[in-house]
C-alpha cells in the first residue's frame, strides 16, 4: 500500500487533511522518503522508511494525529504540540482549517535538523 492508497480509502474530511498535508510535508523535507510503515505514513530522512524518522500522519475515527518523531525537543510558541510518547509530539487534526502551512513547516524543518544533527 502507498500513501495515496492511504489516503485515498479515509473517509472524506480525514482524506482531506491528508491531502492538505501531504504537499506541505513534500515541500518542507525535500531530502526525506514517504513510505508506510506500521500501517500509516510517515516521513524519514534517508532512503530507508523508518530509519530516520521525522514525522507521521494517522487516521483515527474522528481525526489525523500529525506527530513529530522528536517533537518534545522543537520550540513551540503556538503551544499546539501535545507531548507524546518518548520524545515525540503530537497534534490532532479534526479540520482542513487545523493546518496551518507556515507552522507546520516550520515544526517539520526543526525536526529534520535535530535528525540531521
Amino acid at each position: 500500500m502507498s500513501i495515496d492508497d492511504y489516503l485515498a480509502g479515509l473517509p472524506g474530511p480525514l482524506r482531506d487533511i491528508g491531502e492538505k498535508l501531504t504537499p506541505i510535508i513534500t515541500a518542507a523535507l525535500p531530502g526525506a522518503t514517504g513510505a508506510m510503515w506500521h500501517g500509516h505514513p510517515v516521513w524519514s530522512l534517508g532512503d530507508r522508511p523508518g530509519r530516520n524518522p521525522v514525522c507521521l500522519l494517522k487516521a483515527y475515527r474522528s481525526d489525523v494525529t500529525f506527530g513529530l518523531w522528536r517533537g518534545q525537543e522543537i520550540t513551540d510558541p503556538s503551544g499546539r504540540l501535545v507531548p507524546g510518547a518518548r520524545a515525540m509530539a503530537v497534534v490532532k487534526l479534526r479540520g482542513l482549517a487545523d493546518i496551518d502551512p507556515g507552522l507546520f513547516t516550520g515544526w517539520l524543518r526543526a525536526a529534520a535538523a535535530l535528525e540531521e544533527a
